[in-house]
């Protein structure tokens, strides 16, 4: 009897767990937030210090580095978000603060810098503007260097208004307990940022205009050496030897780091000779562009390999014979089919943060001691996600229509034979500059949880891939680019991933330009399209988006969208509405600077009078660029999983929203 009462109870007790298995994962663990976006360790090892992400705030965490025990919280009033920050001595962290504006745009500082120690006490508001040799109220400050030094002084970069489109930099070595600070050097010209050599003193800058010979948006710069006697010397100017090159970096031997690009081809990486101001190449990827670099983390500052991206991360070394580049090498084989990286370490070298990710995997936090040659775990940035049920991201490169070579991602749902699957194309934003990038991606895996195929694709624009392909992204949103993304979902349903008839577009900023376009381009190869803060009217982005402020956001919209008015109405989705023929639904921020919601509610007009009207349009009171809030995430991608299983999948029913109402548009 009690063996068949034991035999039942196991038999149950694995059901249970396979029912917990196969379950469906709720949305709500895929759009919460993570436990930590980066961390440092303090310069002695004591403390751990992270940022925590709660939405539209990002506050600072210091935790004892031996047992994880929370020593202190930092949370600035107003809404305001730590962004970055640093140890400036072994008992003594500075930050600046930002103020965030949505998922797809980076947060904007707001000039102002604070110190406090790891316990919280003697906390400081830094005016560093007022506290110099001269009054510099409207000055902005970045790291340069924190030498770490019990004195807790740091260099930073002061950059200060020049003109309405031009800013004067200086390098100062800055008082972090008081904000006093002293100038070491002034740039050449306007428009500069500043590198440091090996003995911390200013030595190059590298300056930029935004205008090309022909008076056009481009990039344009110039590289300068400060002598022994002060005065700058001209090495490079892109104008006339018809290459860029930049200072990133130096090391403790005098080494000096440095990128060359010619405008076209994916970007070398070298050193420059110090006396001479000569490149010597050292690495190019034909591919590629450097993503990230490995460096020594013994305080040599050496560079000892370089990332490259155009599928999954690939590290090439470059200085294998340095003792750190052995150890990299043993950790990466420690974790295979893993990206790792050494993401902090302290002063002397002897603990190091080990950080590993996946496709799979959100993210992972080892402490690494030489002293023991072992590694011990400390934290999970999304403990509540299983790896094992994610779904692989597998690279993929197809040649387009014009002979165009892009890559991308595909995303196959876990457990998937990966044939003739429902699919949905998800467009990155943009689209100069950003990309997609293998590793875990919530949003992503959230859809193949539902049993979707997703398609990224890198289209013609898209950064990482040299500046020749990202400048071909200008002046072709509505032709090359949707070029592309059409040739990509007919690549995907021609390899029999992809059921063409279960095929639909989604997309956030551009992506949600993409969402209207492309379906207005290729009639019958989409069956649904979700737009989300898009740019839809190129007149409501000249005139109402935070980029039309500026005389460089102008230009660079008048070459991305077009310099006159018949050129920028042919490209707007909103002129398009009686081609777009399918189910639509549109998402909004009431708040939006970047792609105003006045582009959603044009894009609603226009289908209705083309006699679409959308499914639903979902303007969300207090959120912008992208929403942040748990609860209008959750009631947006709820609707979102509504939408696409109503056309192309099984209807899911899953969690509820946490606020009260449905698709209908919120006020402002």
């Amino acid at each position: 009897m009690h063996r068949t009462i034991a035999a039942l109870a196991s038999v149950l007790a694995a059901g249970n767990i396979h029912a917990a298995e196969t379950a469906e994962i709720p949305i709500i663990d895929f759009v919460r937030n993570p436990t930590y976006s980066s961390v440092k360790i303090s310069p002695t090892g004591e403390y751990l210090a992270l940022t925590v992400d709660r939405g539209e705030q990002d506050v600072l965490t210091v935790l004892r580095t031996r047992d994880l025990g929370i020593v202190k919280i930092n949370q600035l009033p107003n809404d305001k978000s730590v962004g970055a920050f640093h140890w400036v001595s072994p008992q003594r962290l500075m930050f600046n603060s930002v103020r965030k504006f949505g998922r797809f745009a980076q947060p904007f500082s707001t000039g102002e810098w604070y110190s406090v120690n790891a316990d919280g006490s003697m906390p400081r508001f830094l005016e560093m503007g007022k506290k110099g040799a001269r009054d510099l109220q409207n000055a902005r400050f970045s790291m340069l260097d924190s030498p770490q030094n019990d004195d807790g002084k740091v260099l930073m970069s002061a950059i200060y208004p020049r003109s309405s489109e031009g800013v004067n930099t200086e390098v100062a070595e800055v008082d972090t307990l008081n904000g006093r600070w002293k100038s070491l050097a002034r740039a050449p010209r306007e428009n500069c940022g500043m590198a440091l050599d090996a003995q911390k003193m200013p030595r190059y800058a590298v300056c930029s205009d935004y205008k090309n010979e022909a008076g056009d948006f481009d990039q344009v710069t110039e590289l300068y050496r400060r002598e022994a006697n002060g005065e700058w010397a001209l090495v490079n100017s892109s104008k006339s030897s018809g290459k860029s090159l930049e200072v990133f970096g130096s090391a403790r031997d005098g080494r000096i780091y440095a990128t060359e690009s010619d405008g076209k081809a994916t970007t070398t990486f070298g050193e420059i000779d110090p006396s001479t101001g000569v490149f010597k190449p050292l690495f190019r990827d034909p591919v590629s562009d450097p993503s990230g670099y490995i460096a020594s983390v013994d305080g040599s500052e050496v560079v000892l390999g370089i990332t490259t991206e155009a599928g999954a991360p690939q590290v090439t070394m470059i200085d294998n014979d340095h003792a750190d580049a052995k150890l990299y090498a043993s950790l990466a084989a420690s974790f295979p089919d893993q990206f790792v990286n050494f993401a902090s370490a302290t002063r002397d070298g002897k603990q190091i943060i080990v950080q590993v990710y996946s496709d799979t995997n959100p993210g992972e936090l080892y402490l690494f001691d030489r002293a023991t040659n072992q590694a011990r775990f400390l934290m999970q940035q999304r403990k509540w996600i299983d790896g094992k049920r994610m779904a692989s991201m597998k690279p993929i490169a197809l040649t387009t229509r014009d002979g165009l070579k892009i890559h991308g991602y595909l995303t196959v749902p876990n457990g998937s034979d990966g044939k003739h699957l429902p699919m949905i194309v998800n467009v990155h934003g943009g689209p100069m500059g950003p990309r997609d990038n293998w590793g875990f991606n919530w949003e992503t895996q959230l859809f193949a949880s539902r049993g979707y195929a997703v398609l990224q694709i890198n289209y013609r624009g898209s950064g990482g891939f040299g500046k020749g392909f990202q400048d071909m992204g200008y002046g072709t949103w509505a032709t090359g680019i949707m070029n592309d993304i059409v040739d990509a979902t007919k690549w995907t349903i021609a390899q029999g991933y992809a059921d063409k008839d279960r095929v639909c577009i989604y997309g956030g900023s551009f992506g949600g330009y993409a969402s209207m376009m492309a379906p207005a381009r290729e009639q019958g190869l989409f069956k649904c399209a979700f737009g989300y803060v898009g740019a839809y009217d190129a007149e409501v982005q000249m005139t109402r988006s935070d980029t039309s402020r500026s005389e460089s956001g102008r230009m660079y919209m008048q070459r991305a969208l077009g310099k006159t008015r018949a050129e920028r109405d042919a490209m707007s989705p909103v002129n398009h509405a009686g081609k777009i023929n399918i189910p639509v639904y549109l998402a909004a921020g009431a708040r939006d600077p970047r792609c105003p919601p006045e582009n959603t509610e044009a894009m609603n007009k226009a289908l209705i009078a083309a006699g679409n009207p959308p499914e639903g349009m979902m303007i969300t009171s207090g959120e912008m660029h992208g929403f942040y809030k748990d609860e209008n995430k959750l009631k947006l991608y709820t609707e979102m999983l509504d939408f696409f299983a109503r056309h192309i999948g099984t209807r899911h029913v899953d969690d509820k929203p946490a606020v009260a109402g449905g698709s209908a548009k919120a006020g402002k």
